[in-house]
């Protein structure tokens, strides 16, 4: 999420010398001229990245300038239109994967851009010249069978400000990922905190998973010195590639989409970004749900939500329900707010399958929680927590044909720490049921299904989503407040959840400790339960003690 704007917004003498900078650049280029790019995809049997005698074309291979989707032909052939500013990249096909380096970064692409980036004065260098469009742009597949279930790791907002907060993630989030058996994983954006040279350092720690690892770009991925939009983004291009790209495993489509426009400085406005997909990005989507099976699943994964309760949403999110509605299974992900929510979308939004479907949002946990704000662990690192009341961390989504089920994870959490239950410290005996109990379901929605109970005194309780702040993440926000003495920034101000359940305890509870228990079902049926022990007792004579 971007903060503090004014502060990064751009001088009068940047804005000056972008404006010079721009007219003469596009005066040195002239119009850009189209070309028609041509190429091969083909099965690289021996891994070296080169296409060598006996290793064929592979047909019906889809390849994308980032608009346009053309097809390879029998021969693994294609044919596609460039310009003087396009990425030319293979859509990984089912049971294939695409090379990647020594990092893990997936190079699925070719980037032509002959002049390289117009980055002079650029605070972040981009593109260095690319020469020529080559004779026969060149793909390699390796066979690599794609399995029936599968998981991929997901993470919002890892946003190292520095070297210091780099190590932060590596061993808050990173370190735990080792060995896992996802398939891939995926920054959901703000991969860096406006610092892009930390591209590099974030890239060799997502990097030893041993995984594939795809990228989003963010507000703080871009570069604030260039002049427009259309160039903010050649510094990610430099290092990840296309912003705008596609991929498949099994039956699931992925498209990842760049919906950060940067508006540059002016003398009247100050730089900042919006919320938006341009008509090529959603020409691009349509051309590729186009060719995908009404049987199988889109995933669009983009960083600012494409809807959310605060309008923090994505302008353009009805025409790209339309576009979707051609196909009844659907879903999408998205980070930036730093908080944890999903939201569902029909036909008034927009969404209008034949099949009665929703189309599902999910705004996604935070790597760095609250810009690794808070107190420090014993392991020197701080406990970050969002302002809505859940831990820092990343969500794993498990496939299964169109099938898929989410999960959440705290970093550095048990696996089934998923529910927190707040009540007063002690319960007046005389009246038990004036004590409310709150529950946070850290991934929770108005899907799930949240109910209570006091071990030994009735049955479960029905507890009702209400939007309101954690309060122990207020309390926490207190001490924070307290303790920093302007040393360090404190944590965000507490912000509504939508993951909060509220109800009230029985009556007439015997003095003593008691089993609190809340119980959690959610969408794709799995089951979480949360214990407190509560102390029933005279309130005065408690606080005697």
């Amino acid at each position: 999420m971007k903060i503090d704007t004014e502060a990064r917004a751009l001088s009068v003498k940047t804005v000056i010398w972008a404006a010079v900078f721009s007219a003469a650049y596009f005066a040195a280029a002239g119009a850009l001229q189209a070309e028609t790019a041509r190429g091969v995809v083909f099965d690289d049997r021996n891994s070296n990245g080169s296409r060598d005698a006996g290793e064929p074309g592979i047909a019906g291979v889809h390849v994308s300038n980032g608009v346009e989707v053309v097809t390879t032909d029998a021969q693994g052939k294609y044919e596609i239109g460039v310009d003087d500013d396009t990425i030319i990249h293979v859509i990984k096909p089912r049971d294939w994967k695409t090379r990647i380096d020594e990092l893990n970064l997936p190079r699925f692409y070719y980037i032509h851009k002959p002049a390289g980036s117009p980055d002079a004065g650029f605070k972040f260098r981009g593109v260095e010249p690319t020469g020529p469009l080559p004779e026969s742009v060149d793909f390699p597949l390796t066979a690599s069978p794609d399995p029936e279930e599968f998981t991929v790791i997901l993470v919002g907002d890892p946003q190292p400000y520095s070297r210091e907060q780099v190590r932060f993630y590596a061993n808050d989030v990173i370190a735990e990922l080792v060995d896992t058996e996802a398939v891939f994983g995926m920054s959901m954006g703000d991969i860096v905190g406006d610092d892009l040279t930390l591209f590099d350092a974030v890239n060799a720690v997502q990097g030893v998973v041993g995984i594939p690892w795809y990228n989003v770009m963010g507000n703080h991925d871009i570069n604030y010195s260039a002049p427009n939009d259309q160039y903010s983004d050649e510094t990610f291009e430099r290092v990840y590639g296309p912003a705008n790209y596609a991929f498949q495993y099994g039956p699931i489509h992925f498209i990842v989409l760049d919906n950060v426009r940067w508006i540059a400085a002016t003398k009247e406005i100050k730089g900042h970004y919006e919320a938006r997909l341009s008509e090529d990005q959603l020409k691009f989507v349509e051309n590729y749900a186009g060719r995908v099976s009404r049987k199988d699943r889109i995933v669009v994964c983009v960083h600012i939500p494409l809807t959310h309760m605060d309008n923090e949403g994505t302008q353009e999110f009805p025409e790209l329900l339309k576009i979707l509605s051609g196909h009844p299974h659907t879903l999408s992900f998205s980070a930036h707010t730093h908080r944890n929510d999903h939201f569902f979308s029909g036909s008034e939004q927009g969404y209008t399958p034949t099949e009665a479907t929703e189309h599902h949002h999910h705004n996604v946990v935070t790597g760095s929680g609250s810009w690794w704000r808070g107190i420090k662990d014993t392991r020197g690192i701080p406990l970050t927590p969002m302002a809505d009341g859940a831990p820092n961390g990343y969500v794993i989504a498990t496939f299964h044909g169109t099938q898929y089920r989410l999960r959440y994870k705290g970093a550095h959490m048990p696996e089934d720490y998923q529910i927190a239950v707040h009540t007063q410290e002690v319960v007046d005996v005389a009246d038990t049921a004036a004590a409310q109990v709150v529950a946070n379901v850290f991934n929770g929605s108005a899907k799930n299904k949240v109910r209570m109970r006091v071990r030994g005194h009735g049955d479960w309780i029905t507890m009702d989503r209400i939007p309101q702040t954690d309060p122990a993440y207020e309390a926490a926000y207190q001490r924070d407040v307290a303790t920093a003495d302007g040393k360090r920034d404190v944590l965000p101000a507490p912000r509504i959840s939508g993951h909060i359940w509220s109800a009230q305890l029985p009556a007439a509870i015997a003095r003593g400790v008691h089993i609190l228990e809340v119980e959690s079902t959610d969408m794709f049926g799995q089951v979480d339960r949360g214990i407190r022990l509560i102390d029933i007792d005279e309130v005065a004579k408690a606080g005697e003690k």
